[in-house]
């Protein structure tokens, strides 16, 4: 099924027999083999999917619900918003939320059973909600063990637990969870790492004494889930890993059991033979060295391709080529070479941006090398002006199951 991205009344679905012009292919059983591996490891603690920024630009939904079938016991996401986009579409797993502001729907998170992270301004905000639904808000108390963003100071945290705990016993909320996040986990060779969880068992045990009795601690992202199972307690919190990508500079998702799920394609739109010095794309700072063939690629900055990536690679017809020129806003070119008359024969033919890598080809790895920048932000960048096709939405797994008990 396809589920195409769409601006007013129009879809951008193709036509029938056609072949998207431009779509991000994303496949539902690779991410249900990367929770499986991230399960495995992380065992015997549960996972929690972290599906915020539409899952990382792969869709929230379909996400979410395939992580769910391969074994996440929760979900991750960074708006409340988000959250209830995801119960609104009938998911009803548990689902924590963290990061707030002061126009934040603290009631509908607890009237739609979501849990809110609290680093402590929000918890009045949380309280004042839950006496207005007549419900108990469910709480992770956030501290910030070194990273420096949100989550309580580690001079406030006595306080903080201290207050939640008034209003637990109160029946206004109930405290789910105590959790923090890691800075460095994806440089295993970094001291920070052990500081940090050197600081998160003393704030777990402050919160002890006190009375907490959560139900989960977490702590470790997809980095400390892989090489640090001392990071794990009840709970791993993993992003990156289940869209199968490396968060190790030295290591390949191949080498980490992982499965990239996005690939990024369109059509070549056109090819021309040009001369010798011919220049390309604003600034002209590129140009040909001899008889050549242009390709043009139309994507651009405005699809979420990075306009620093030049250099970034495309593969056409088996063969990978470099973008040269500057990257435009819906468009970047690739030289074919003195190719002559064969470039007519390109023209329509499939351009892969980024896929697995599997068979040699360009991965959001390249074109992170590329612009200078880290694979996540590759594939969260990809608009919604290109379409998401969401590939084996079936979980193979479970159907093949369910074959052998019939």
């Amino acid at each position: 099924m396809t589920y195409p991205a769409t601006t007013g009344e129009f879809s951008a679905a193709p036509g029938h027999g056609s072949r998207y012009e431009r779509s991000a292919v994303i496949d539902l059983d690779a991410i249900r083999h990367n929770v499986r591996r991230l399960a495995a490891a992380a065992s015997p603690a549960k996972v929690m999917a972290v599906v915020k920024a539409d899952a990382y630009g792969h869709g929230a939904v379909p996400v979410a619900r395939a992580a769910l079938e391969a074994g996440a016991s929760w979900l991750g996401v960074a708006h409340i918003s988000e959250a209830l986009a995801l119960r609104a579409a009938g998911i009803d797993a548990p689902l924590l939320a963290w990061l707030h502001t002061t126009e934040s729907n603290f009631g509908a998170a607890v009237a739609a059973g979501v849990d809110i992270g609290c680093s402590g301004w929000e918890l009045d905000r949380i309280v004042a909600a839950a006496r207005e639904q007549e419900r108990p808000a469910r709480v992770h108390l956030k501290v910030d063990t070194g990273l420096g963003r949100n989550g309580a100071a580690l001079d406030s945290w006595d306080q903080l637990v201290g207050e939640a705990m008034d209003y637990q016993d109160q029946g206004l909320l109930r405290v789910v969870g105590i959790f923090s996040h890691l800075a460095v986990a994806d440089e295993p060779e970094r001291p920070e790492t052990d500081q940090q969880l050197a600081t998160f068992r003393e704030v777990l045990a402050v919160a002890e004494d006190a009375g907490v009795d959560p139900e989960v601690r977490h702590l470790a992202n997809t980095p400390a889930t892989l090489s640090r199972p001392d990071t794990h307690f009840d709970l791993v919190r993993v992003g990156l890993g289940i869209y199968g990508l490396s968060p190790f500079a030295g290591q390949s998702s191949a080498e980490l059991g992982l499965r990239p799920a996005m690939t990024l394609r369109t059509l070549v739109s056109q090819c021309k033979e040009v001369p010798d010095g011919q220049g390309v794309s604003y600034g002209l700072h590129y140009r040909t060295r001899g008889d050549s063939t242009l390709g043009l690629i139309p994507v651009g900055y405005a699809d979420g391709v990075p306009r620093s990536a030049t250099g970034g690679p495309v593969r056409v017809a088996g063969r990978t080529y470099p973008v040269v020129g500057r990257i435009a806003m819906d468009q970047m070119v690739i030289d074919l070479g003195g190719i002559g008359g064969a470039g007519a024969d390109l023209l329509g033919a499939e351009a892969e941006l980024f896929g697995d890598g599997a068979d040699g080809g360009p991965t959001a790895d390249d074109w992170a090398r590329a612009a200078g920048t880290i694979n996540y932000e590759i594939v969260t960048r990809i608009s919604p002006r290109v379409p998401r096709r969401f590939i084996n939405e079936e979980d193979r797994t479970s159907a093949s199951s369910q074959e052998k008990l019939s």
